[in-house]
């Protein structure tokens, strides 16, 4: 059996490897998600102008790994004080949004996210929507799989703040 996980962190080329590299993670794929434009193209999300958010979309054995696991994930791959962006990423198209599809993913979304707030680990509220799951778009062909393609320049995109933010408040709080 297979499903689905929708979340939107910022640029799309960050958020595939740290699921890619996880049992039971069947595919990443990055899209768009969430906006008016049907199958946008990456210059339109860009624009501003569709209602888009880059995300990714997460095919998965639940078997082997659960919903709320990929919650934990995504978590701390942003920072969910940041509702107008992600790092060096600015605007609404990289928004952090958690996509649920039913409302099963809804409670263990919103549950992982008061938990969250509640450790007191952000001095700033957690910002990060939970909002509906919409058509989801698959980028274009280059976009797939980026940080294996373009090592260099997912290596450029990660060092504009989120590789030192996970490790500050992600890594260095659970040793």
């Amino acid at each position: 059996m297979e499903d689905t996980a929708i979340f939107a962190g910022g640029c799309f080329w960050c958020m595939v490897k740290p699921f890619d590299t996880m049992p039971g993670i069947n595919k990443v794929i990055s899209g768009y998600t969430g906006g008016h434009v049907a199958n946008p193209s990456y210059e339109q999300v860009s624009s501003h102008t569709t209602g888009h958010t880059e995300a990714v979309k997460i095919n998965f054995d639940p078997d082997i790994i659960s919903y709320k696991q990929l919650v934990q994930i995504y978590w701390q791959q942003t920072d969910p004080t940041d509702a107008m962006g992600q790092f060096q990423d600015r605007g609404d198209n990289y928004r952090p949004v958690i996509f649920v599809k039913d409302e099963a993913q809804r409670k263990i979304a919103e549950a992982s996210k008061k938990a969250l707030a509640e450790t007191g680990m952000f001095d700033q509220p957690i910002v990060t929507q939970i909002e509906d799951a919409k058509p989801f778009y698959p980028a274009e062909e280059e976009h797939q799989q980026f940080y294996k393609k373009n090592p260099f320049c997912f290596q450029m995109e990660e060092a504009g703040g989120r590789e030192k933010f996970v490790k500050d408040h992600w890594q260095s709080k659970q040793k």
